[in-house]
């Protein structure tokens, strides 16, 4: 009776790691993995995320593995991770500004999914193989951009609130206080930058993106370009 039972369990714990490993990810590796990540990665999850927001990520999670496997689900944690710590980077003088994150930068459901909608596009369109082969590199593009432009964003963000000694509005270049609505600095536009290079880098390692990772670093050159030419306009 306990050899006939041990054996059942060794079967279904052998069942459950070819699932796991499934090539090309499945719905059921995507639940069974996520799970197994999200139970791990509880701790830092908590840090940045509200319960609901955990629950949005959980989705996000699972739509990402099937959609790109490991590689692209592990680009995204990286962005979580990276983002949370930019945004809890100087959070007694941010919340003194009145210029914090609400819930000691922990996010809901509306920013992840906020954040993640044109990735989460571009998931679903690789998932159905929409436009076959040749656009599966377009969608995987895609989704890499969607997240680097994200986390640039974020990231200047926060270290602008947090280091920024001057910050202009884009709109009229006025110089405006730290935390106003489309206002940029250099020192957050350059963290932004270092951010997505680093993301769109580690996409690159893991096999998510080829050269086209010039696209995005020259876009984020742009921004840099442009935040450098306010500065001295300005000065003279």
């Amino acid at each position: 009776m306990m050899a006939t039972h041990a054996g059942s369990v060794q079967s279904a714990l052998l069942e459950a790691m070819k699932v796991i490993r499934s090539s090309p990810p499945t719905w059921q590796s995507a639940l069974l993995n996520n799970l197994f990540i999200f139970v791990l990665g509880s701790p830092i999850l908590v840090s940045g995320l509200s319960l609901s927001g955990i629950g949005a990520a959980f989705l996000l999670g699972n739509l990402t593995w099937r959609a790109f496997g490991p590689p692209g689900f592990l680009l995204v944690a990286t962005y979580f991770i990276i983002g949370t710590a930019a945004t809890k980077v100087k959070m007694a003088q941010k919340e003194a500004q009145g210029v914090a994150e609400k819930r000691k930068g922990r996010r809901g459901p509306a920013s992840v999914i906020g954040s993640s909608a044109a990735g989460c596009f571009c998931a679903f369109l690789s998932i159905f193989g929409v436009g076959g082969e040749a656009f599966s590199q377009v969608w995987k593009l895609g989704f890499v951009a969607s997240f680097c432009t994200k986390l640039s964003d974020t990231v200047s963000s926060e270290i602008g609130k947090a280091y920024g000694k001057t910050t202009y509005l884009v709109t009229t270049l006025k110089v405006v206080p730290r935390g106003t609505e489309g206002a940029v600095s250099v020192e957050g536009t350059i963290a932004g930058f270092l951010a997505s290079f680093l993301l769109s880098f580690g996409s690159c390692v893991m096999g998510e993106l080829n050269n086209d990772v010039v696209n995005i670093i020259n876009i984020s050159m742009g921004s840099i370009i442009a935040v450098l030419m306010q500065q001295v306009v300005f000065r003279n």
